[in-house]
């Protein structure tokens, strides 16, 4: 063959097309490579997740779980037991009240036969007085001069009888002006208010703060004669020793 013919011909296309096609293929898996990576990782967490998932199971403490449901199951014991004694309770107390209702008549009975049997306890001496004496005599003059001999004789007796005298027991505050106030004093001069009506009880000094004491004082009034907002300002005019007056406490007697 002339040497220019053999020169035109393509001897080693063979190689060139298997070293293209390596080429190619090479880059191929070089673009496949970074997604099938992700794959990878993506599938070593779901096993690493798996994985955690088991231990935790295997360590859940089922004997806490079974001690809650023995528990339970006595609990509900005790709150059935409990629903029985108070229905029977219930019960019992029906009961009662259906056998009280019955009784309640007799009872009625009685206590009114004991009643008419007894013969009315006067209280008071007053009401032996018969004001207006029999109806059958009210035309009478003999039974009008009786009436009026008993109201004079009623009249009488109420004027005898002790008036009653609405007193209070009264317990005040006395505060000094400062530390430096003489209490002992102050307590004299209290004692020194008088009126008709009034009567000082006992006293004791109470701390109050940074060494200052208040005066506590009982007194007793008779309410018709004494005004406790009179006792008040008797109090407050002494201005040398008491800064303010307060109730502590009031209480009929």
């Amino acid at each position: 063959m002339h040497p220019e013919e053999v020169s035109s011909v393509w001897l080693n296309r063979r190689f060139y097309e298997d070293a293209e096609i390596a080429h190619y293929e090479n880059l191929t898996k070089a673009a496949l490579t970074p997604l099938a990576g992700e794959v990878a990782k993506a599938r070593q967490r779901l096993i690493e997740s798996r994985d955690t998932f088991t231990s935790n199971v295997d360590s859940i403490d089922t004997g806490a779980i079974k001690f809650m449901e023995k528990k339970i199951v006595e609990y509900e014991k005790t709150i059935s037991s409990l629903v029985q004694r108070v229905n029977a309770l219930e019960l019992r107390v029906a009961t009662l009240e259906k056998s009280d209702s019955q009784s309640k008549p007799v009872s009625q009975i009685n206590i009114q036969s004991v009643h008419s049997s007894k013969p009315v306890a006067n209280d008071d001496d007053d009401d032996d007085v018969d004001l207006f004496g029999s109806d059958s005599d009210e035309d009478d003059e003999s039974a009008a001069k009786v009436r009026e001999e008993r109201l004079k004789a009623y009249e009488a007796k109420k004027s005898k009888k002790p008036v009653l005298i609405a007193k209070s027991n009264v317990i005040l505050d006395v505060k000094p002006w400062d530390d430096e106030t003489d209490m002992k004093l102050m307590e004299e001069n209290v004692r020194k208010v008088e009126a008709d009506g009034l009567l000082w009880g006992a006293a004791k000094l109470v701390p109050l703060a940074y060494g200052i004491h208040k005066l506590q004082i009982s007194c007793v009034v008779e309410d018709e004669k004494v005004s406790i907002d009179w006792l008040t300002e008797q109090l407050l005019e002494i201005e040398d020793f008491i800064q303010s007056v307060d109730i502590a406490a009031f209480n009929k007697i």
